[in-house]
């Protein structure tokens, strides 16, 4: 059976180059790091030169580099510890957010009495920046902004630089869950200067169960997770040693193959949009993902036109053909509830409609993408 994967936004294959790197690390630096005889100490030199690495590429210091378990994480701990650390009373952010922000921000509206608010959407899923200044303005409480970098469901892309300047204009933080764009799109944290950022290797082709916090030094942020001296003091815990050098060798190799693999994939969306509209003209294209300037070029969002009691069948269709993508984000996936990013953007009509998230990488084809056009064109005409 032929297999086709598009549904890299949930996770990505792993380079060869990262499974090797990690192999020889578990086979030859199995010292602990906090350690201080000569095997703790290669593969705390290693921890660090990953540290470094990571940091040169995105402009920051070692110091700003913290390794976490991935991306909800690392979410969890920079909004947790700016209303336990910074004086945060108010977070402001959006409906669309990935749940590890929106059920962190809502359990510290419960159980600190936080003020939680919304900024207002426009029909495609954008942040309306108006009305995100008037929420800075509104009073004198201390406020942390929260809005992602790239849509993990539909792909918009913020302008991020234009955020992080109302921010610090108006003298608040910003966190941006980066995601969905760590790995895909150049940084460069001194000509944005974001507060905190998350990053998570899988989403780049690298290991699961690691990631990393940017955290802007002197911060005030204090560690959530105490114990040991590891990562400088922030996050106790023996670190996943292998993990790191992987997070770090997937990183190096997206970031020296960038413009290549961009252009490539970005040819792919490009592809699967002109072969959609050409064979399913009644599908559309939900929120920007569509649009090649203002969304990710890894993912678009589709709304097929196909009846709900037949759209049950849809997943399982592409399942028994091979096929793997998504209706949502990942941590939906195997949930009924419908999702509450195309909830808050699509008409009541079209939320009748099954919507399917179809995400691209460097070892995707435009033949697989073919293949997979034909058989929605079959379904849908069935």
């Amino acid at each position: 059976m032929k297999k086709v994967y598009l549904d890299n936004a949930a996770t990505t294959q792993v380079r060869e180059n990262v499974i090797e790197k990690m192999q020889d690390a578990l086979a030859k630096m199995y010292g602990n790091p906090s350690s201080t005889h000569s095997f703790g100490r290669s593969a705390k030199t290693a921890i660090e030169s990953a540290r470094k690495t990571i940091a040169k590429y995105l402009n920051a210091h070692p110091a700003e580099i913290i390794f976490t378990s991935g991306g909800t994480e690392a979410d969890n701990m920079i909004l947790r510890c700016a209303v336990r650390d910074l004086g945060v009373t108010t977070i402001i952010t959006t409906k669309i957010e990935h749940h590890a922000v929106l059920h962190t921000a809502e359990d510290l509206e419960r159980d600190y009495d936080v003020k939680l608010r919304f900024v207002d959407l426009d029909k495609f899923g954008n942040p309306d920046l108006n009305h995100l200044k008037t929420l800075l303005e509104a009073d004198g409480s201390k406020k942390l902004v929260s809005l992602m970098h790239i849509n993990n469901e539909i792909g918009n892309k913020i302008d991020i630089d234009a955020v992080c300047t109302m921010c610090h204009e108006k003298g608040a933080y910003f966190h941006s869950d980066t995601v969905q764009s760590i790995g895909h799109y150049p940084w460069d944290v001194k000509a944005t200067p974001i507060d905190f950022m998350t990053a998570a290797a899988h989403k780049f082709h690298g290991p699961k169960g690691i990631g990393f916090a940017f955290i802007k030094r002197n911060s005030g942020l204090k560690p959530m997770i105490s114990g040991g001296s590891q990562e400088r003091g922030f996050r106790a815990g023996t670190e996943s040693f292998h993990n790191i050098v992987g997070l770090e060798e997937a990183f190096v190799s997206a970031y020296d193959n960038l413009e290549e693999e961009m252009h490539y994939v970005s040819s792919l969306k490009q592809h699967f949009i002109e072969q959609l509209q050409k064979k399913i003209p009644n599908a559309k294209l939900n929120g920007h993902s569509g649009d090649m300037d203002k969304s990710t070029y890894t993912l678009v969002n589709v709304c097929l036109p196909i009846e709900p009691q037949k759209a049950l069948m849809l997943l399982f269709h592409l399942d028994i053909k091979g096929i793997a993508c998504s209706k949502g984000s990942a941590c939906q996936s195997g949930s009924n509830i419908a999702s509450h990013v195309l909830t808050e953007i699509l008409s009541d009509e079209d939320l009748k409609k099954p919507s399917l998230r179809f995400s691209f990488s460097k070892y995707n084809t435009k033949e697989e993408l073919d293949y997979t056009i034909d058989v929605l064109k079959s379904f849908v005409e069935e």
